[in-house]
């Protein structure tokens, strides 16, 4: 994998080969893990987070990001999960709960609520 010499990754975070993290990203997994599929790219400035009781269940809720993902310019992640192949626009946002499902694609700016899902193949846009 490679890390950008100015990323910063805290805590309980793997990354699988061929994965990278660019410049000033920001990953937490300070009280859940995150995990970065292979061949997976996480563009500048994205902060990737965890939830430690997300939407009021119980426990941590780590994030996922699959294989062959690309996470745009200053995404945000939060307790989400992103399935094989899927993507996330420059500056969009996935909250708690939060699946772009595989080959899913998340616009640019957009924001996806608690507990939505982007099906496999589907294009979302826009902020409710």
């Amino acid at each position: 994998a490679f890390v950008a010499p100015s990323a910063s990754l805290v805590g309980d975070i793997t990354l699988a080969e061929d994965a990278s993290v660019w410049h000033n990203c920001v990953l937490r997994g300070d009280v859940a893990r995150i995990s970065v599929g292979m061949r997976s790219n996480i563009q500048d400035g994205t902060v990737i987070h965890v939830d430690s009781d997300a939407l009021g269940g119980a426990g941590s809720t780590p994030t996922i990001v699959g294989a062959d993902c690309t996470v745009g310019h200053m995404a945000l992640l939060h307790a989400c999960t992103l399935g094989d192949g899927a993507f996330v626009g420059m500056g969009a946002t996935v909250m708690s709960h939060g699946v772009v499902e595989s080959g899913g694609m998340l616009a640019a700016g957009a924001l996806l609520t608690g507990g939505k899902v982007v099906g496999a193949g589907e294009l979302w846009a826009g902020r409710p």
